[in-house]
């Protein structure tokens, strides 16, 4: 891929931005400059809102069937345009071919689920509540919605909530992550050969200026994000203070508890996938896990030589297991907590520091790390590594390691390995988060539920995707009526 300086899209057209400012998009296995995106102002920002909320007034009255047909054309040109838009997401992210083109048939599913909204945006009616009155409720669109997309997955997350806002009838104004821009030119260039009208869907690049700008813009009604808990808590805070509706993902810790009689062949290889997939780059990676009893002196053996065998290097390659962190910071930032978690006492088991990736020295490879009796409260128990490193805990019951999951500040997700059904029903039943896996090791829902986060993992009522979406991006109306006869017209 060669170079390319990359413009906003407002309006139906391909815009330039005017502040000459610009980041530089880097290949994170190889270094090459893939792109330069623009840095765009407050100015260009408010022109795609105007817009946008100029087309909300004719799109809202485009009639749902026809809404959706958009939404028909779109998913058979994200099929034709697979591989492309899976090579582009390995290109700037990082994350193996495979896991690229997972995240692109999560994308395609959201389109097919958003198909629905005729039959999911349905209200209520009740006929006669008081003699000749009938009452019903209804659904209409906010208007123009913001969408602030994260880096680690440049196509899935933001169609969590694009096709359930346009099926609905909103317009979108989209800020993509300056990190990983590319994949969402490729779709927006989809999305206007489906044909959508002008000023319907949106995209201005930038930095926190255009995050704090969406937050503040009077016309748009309702902000959609997903990112770490500290900037979630920001934007949740701040949208919600000038009256927008918020629905805001934040960071996670997915403990995983593993009990004696799991299986040890499947419950390897599946947490070797949760914990090193997308290089741990995923707010659903098991991050730590906790040996119940005696599943220590099987599962740690297991656990370190499937680490030690995952093969690390460039995820075009289709002998690749595990691609880059994404920046040279996150890099340090990762190797810094593995020895801050070292310094609190715990165990190295596998280290995947210093990796040397031959004929791709410059990339941000760190291989699969796996520490041992981590402290509960220390740094590797408690912070969002995002990161390709696990920790490893021990408890004597169920019920000690339920109460250390339930203490934790976070509730994304949490699974449960075992062949016993009272032991996986006692967690489902009793652990606070949002996504539970049982013999699961990346509980993620399908298109038709809701992205469910807790706690710190979540800011908001309604979540990404399903009918969760289509109602965070409807507004409720109630109308009672009434039409006595003597008002009737005679004929």
């Amino acid at each position: 891929m060669s170079e390319q300086v990359l413009q906003n899209y407002i309006n139906g057209k391909w815009v330039a931005s005017t502040t000459g400012k610009f980041r530089e998009v880097p290949n994170p296995a190889t270094a090459e400059i893939l792109a330069k995106v623009p840095i765009s102002s407050t100015a260009e920002l408010d022109e795609a809102v105007q817009l946008a909320h100029k087309a909300f007034q004719d799109w809202r009255r485009v009639p749902v069937t026809k809404r959706i047909q958009y939404l028909f054309k779109l998913k058979e040109l994200l099929e034709a345009n697979f591989e492309d838009l899976a090579h582009c997401i390995t290109l700037e992210h990082g994350k193996i071919l495979d896991e690229s083109r997972g995240e692109m048939r999560r994308t395609i599913e959201n389109v097919e689920v958003a198909c629905g909204t005729p039959t999911l945006m349905m209200g209520d009616v009740v006929e006669d509540i008081a003699p000749g009155i009938d009452e019903m409720m209804i659904r209409q669109p906010l208007g123009v919605t913001g969408i602030i997309s994260p880096s680690n997955f440049p196509a899935m997350i933001a169609f969590w909530f694009i096709p359930y806002a346009v099926a609905t009838g909103n317009t979108v104004v989209i800020k993509p992550s300056s990190r990983v821009p590319i994949t969402m030119d490729k779709l927006f260039r989809v999305m206007e050969e489906a044909g959508f009208p002008a000023g319907v869907v949106n995209m201005v690049h930038g930095g926190s200026g255009i995050v704090n700008g969406m937050l503040d813009h009077p016309l748009i009604k309702s902000i959609s994000f997903v990112g770490s808990t500290e900037v979630a808590k920001h934007v949740y805070s701040r949208g919600t203070t000038n009256g927008k509706r918020v629905s805001a993902a934040g960071g996670a810790k997915n403990p995983v508890l593993i009990l004696p009689d799991a299986d040890i062949g499947t419950t390897t290889n599946i947490m070797m996938d949760s914990a090193f997939g997308c290089s741990g780059q995923r707010c659903l990676a098991a991050s730590t896990a906790i040996m119940i009893g005696e599943a220590d002196k099987v599962f740690i053996p297991a656990f370190a030589e499937a680490a030690s065998k995952r093969v690390t290097g460039y995820g075009i390659k289709p002998e690749v297991q595990m691609g880059p962190v994404i920046t040279p910071e996150d890099k340090k930032r990762i190797e810094d907590l593995i020895q801050q978690g070292l310094n609190e006492g715990a165990e190295m088991l596998v280290d995947g520091r210093n990796a040397v990736i031959p004929g791709y020295e410059k990339g941000n490879f760190i291989k699969p790390t796996i520490l041992t009796d981590t402290p509960v409260g220390g740094i590797i128990a408690t912070t969002e590594v995002f990161g390709p490193v696990l920790g490893i805990m021990h408890c004597k019951t169920v019920e000690e390691a339920i109460k250390i999951l339930n203490d934790g500040t976070y509730g994304n997700m949490g699974s449960i390995f075992t062949h016993d059904g009272s032991a996986a029903r006692k967690f489902r039943n009793e652990a606070d988060a949002g996504n539970i896996g049982i013999n699961i090791g990346v509980a993620a829902p399908m298109a038709f539920f809701p992205f469910s986060g807790w706690k710190n993992s979540f800011f908001g009522d309604l979540h990404g995707q399903g009918k969760h979406a289509i109602e965070f991006f409807t507004q409720t109306k109630v109308v009672i009526e009434r039409w006595p006869k003597e008002w009737s017209r005679k004929f």
